[in-house]
């Protein structure tokens, strides 16, 4: 599934984390001490790799979290089909369908022949930049 784990105490900003089965990338990251036999516990704010949608998780600092592994692979643009990124992994040369990024400086790069930059996270994959 390429998972890894971690503490929530590790979590720093810029940093990925699962939230609710969702891959995200750490924003901020907060930590409050408690009283005398309470353990200190840190809020984090994350924003969703594949959704954009913000996310937070509020844990103890000694509590294990998920944090998933990141592909970072490149690829070359075979076609642009309305929504969707035809890719030819340049290592494997396989070939597969990709959402169009929604980044609009990204998705505006997109065109057939152009090298991209995309990451494989969680059996998902994401156009994240154009060479």
């Amino acid at each position: 599934m390429g998972i890894n784990y971690s503490t929530v105490g590790e979590m720093k900003e810029g940093s990925y984390i699962v939230i609710d089965g969702e891959p995200c990338r750490v924003v901020e990251v907060t930590k409050a001490k408690t009283g005398k036999h309470g353990s200190a516990k840190a809020n984090i704010v994350a924003v969703s790799i594949f959704t954009g949608a913000k996310k937070t998780l509020m844990a103890p600092v000694d509590s294990t979290v998920e944090v998933p592994i990141i592909e970072k692979r490149m690829g070359q643009v075979i076609s642009n089909v309305g929504d969707k990124v035809q890719i030819m992994d340049l290592e494997t040369y396989e070939t597969f369908e990709i959402d169009m990024p929604t980044e609009e400086d990204v998705a505006s790069k997109i065109k057939k022949d152009a090298e991209v930059e995309y990451w494989e996270v969680m059996g998902r994959k994401k156009i994240v930049r154009v060479k």
